[in-house]
């Protein structure tokens, strides 16, 4: 099968995030699975990037194959402008080390926001100090270069606490300036979400679509109807898709979920491989 090519890669996606300025708005830019990159008044925060094909190697010769659908859109080693990097949970398409170590390498100022719970595995898969990334559990926040990013429970399948009662999956709320925009890492629906969500004001949701499906042997997501419901229920002014496009065997199709967004009436962005939009 033919690679889904990026609207835009490499030194086109790099010229394009260098050349962004605005002094009201802020720009976003999906790196592919559940990576998105923002920059707002110069700063730039990226969120859960996978930019290898460490799965598509290591799964290559077993029963679960991670064959890829789209290609790379850009080496990590090239994101030299970062402040903040995050990571909601321990699974490589989250937590990468072919990813973060060049990118924690190139940015020495930069902030490494994961979960608390899972501080000794991010510490040895990334080979950083122990110390090093900034820990957050639900409740929690962190200020840094105009960024206020704030912990919430994700569920993937389960709300997973340690012995601490410390979250190891997790989504971020993230307020700059006037504006609120929600990663919600890996998770589905669970009691009380909404409740959670729906006081921050989402401007941007960043949810999951490829839904949750037993025979893929890996913890799932919301599907489409549940992505567009919620938005739907929190009020946020825009939800953009991830999740989907990486891996054959846990994708979903993108009409999907802009027929359940004009179902619900809300707003929504389905972003191509590389593509920016600028808010508002």
């Amino acid at each position: 099968m033919q690679l889904i090519q990026p609207k835009q890669k490499d030194e086109q996606l790099l010229n394009d995030i260098k050349s962004f300025n605005s002094d009201t708005a802020f720009k976003v830019w999906w790196l592919g699975q559940s990576g998105f990159l923002i920059k707002w008044k110069g700063k730039c925060l990226l969120l859960d990037p996978y930019l290898s094909d460490f799965l598509t190697i290591k799964y290559q010769h077993t029963d679960k194959p991670h064959t890829r659908m789209s290609e790379l859109v850009i080496d990590p080693s090239k994101l030299d402008f970062i402040d903040i990097v995050t990571s909601s949970h321990n699974h490589t398409d989250h937590l990468d080390a072919e990813t973060l170590i060049p990118i924690l390498k190139n940015n020495s100022q930069i902030k490494f926001i994961i979960p608390e719970a899972n501080r000794d595995f991010v510490a040895d898969r990334t080979k950083c100090e122990k110390g090093f990334p900034v820990g957050l559990n639900d409740g929690k926040s962190y200020e840094y270069a105009g960024f206020k990013i704030s912990g919430v429970p994700a569920a993937h399948n389960e709300i997973e606490r340690n012995e601490k009662g410390e979250c190891k999956f997790m989504g971020y709320i993230v307020q700059f300036g006037s504006y609120a925009i929600y990663h919600s890492g890996d998770t589905l629906l669970f009691d009380g979400m909404e409740a959670i969500l729906k006081p921050w004001q989402v401007d941007i949701a960043f949810l999951p679509i490829n839904g949750n499906k037993p025979e893929r042997k890996v913890a799932g997501n919301l599907n489409p109807e549940e992505a567009a419901g919620l938005i739907k229920a929190i009020g946020a002014k825009l939800v953009i898709p991830h999740h989907y496009h990486l891996f054959e065997f846990n994708t979903e199709d993108p009409k999907l979920f802009e027929t359940a967004c004009l179902k619900q009436g809300v707003n929504y962005k389905v972003l191509e491989l590389g593509e920016g939009v600028v808010y508002p």
